[in-house]
């Protein structure tokens, strides 16, 4: 029989995967799973979980939450020489890799992809001894998915992130930086960098059109210095994805990135806190088997 861990937040998304426990290791049993669970009880639990499960070979890994408990799921499995195939079931705030996946809400029907999904080799980003799946950025915006408390994002939803939003934004300012991509070199001020695996970046589903998750490349946006009311107003192109003609928008695919910078420019990884930059920004080709819904994926390169 094969053997599946699933990792969970107890508390994420309202108790959404806690309460439909049972019903989830019904649908893996029937699919001829033998499952055991651990409940995360705080930092590096998932990680450290996923670690474990890979020692022990298991067939399958399920991150059960939100973006958080995916990424220190993938922090888990992505250093190790075996890599179990990895299934998710989203129960976050935003759930950004699960909607550039496809991967339902609605737990029976993420329970489908898993039991008759497909494997799927996927990207991982790594900087320094750290790995992401979905996005890295700095600059003072991505600082709000680490700074919105927990219980403000269970009572809120994705309005806490807006709400935190509005407070930053008399605060942010421009800092100098040199990025160095595949030969390229940019220098300047910016308001914002980011590094992303994927279309879906905070809700924006727009943001980086051009993102396949298996094409060995990442997708890279900057924003130059502006003044705020252009920032409020390209976040509203970016929405409709109106934003990467604009002059002050720099988007470029690469699979090497640096980053130098003296200022204080503090690193989000999957909108977890990532540490301070400098840092280089590494692409792992088709690094870790993914669980997706069997069907056509937009997220995906055909590759010959």
């Amino acid at each position: 029989m094969k053997k599946a861990r699933l990792i969970y937040n107890p508390t994420s998304g309202r108790e959404h995967v806690k309460r439909h426990l049972p019903a989830i290791l019904d649908s893996l049993e029937k699919a001829g799973y033998e499952t055991s669970t651990h409940a995360t009880t705080g930092k590096d639990s998932a990680k450290n979980a996923a670690n474990l499960a890979c020692e022990r070979h298991f067939d399958l890994v399920i991150a059960a939450g939100g973006d958080g408990t995916i990424h220190e799921v993938v922090n888990g499995i992505a250093e190790q020489p075996y890599r179990p195939a990895l299934g998710i079931l989203p129960a976050g705030t935003t759930n950004d890799f699960a909607r550039a996946l496809h991967i339902p809400r609605n737990i029976k029907e993420a329970c489908d992809v898993l039991v008759n999904g497909r494997p799927q080799a996927i990207d991982v980003g790594k900087v320094a001894d750290m790995y992401f799946i979905n996005i890295a950025g700095a600059g003072t915006l991505t600082e709000l998915t680490y700074e919105v408390p927990s219980r403000l994002k269970t009572m809120m939803g994705q309005i806490a992130y807006y709400v935190k939003g509005f407070e930053k934004l008399p605060h942010i300012k421009p800092v100098h930086v040199t990025i160095e991509y595949d030969g390229s070199v940019f220098e300047g001020e910016i308001m914002l960098f980011l590094v992303s695996n994927t279309n879906s970046v905070g809700g924006f589903e727009k943001l980086a059109p051009n993102a396949y998750l298996n094409d060995g490349l990442f997708d890279m946006i900057i924003l130059k210095k502006t003044r705020l009311a252009d920032v409020v107003r390209l976040t509203g192109a970016a929405m409709r994805g109106e934003h990467l003609n604009d002059e002050r928008v720099i988007y470029v695919q690469a699979n090497r990135i640096k980053i130098h910078t003296d200022d204080n420019l503090q690193l989000n990884l999957d909108g977890e806190f990532g540490g301070n930059l400098p840092g280089e920004f590494i692409n792992l080709p088709r690094h870790i088997n993914m669980i997706v819904p069997d069907k056509k994926l937009t997220c995906f390169k055909e590759l010959k």
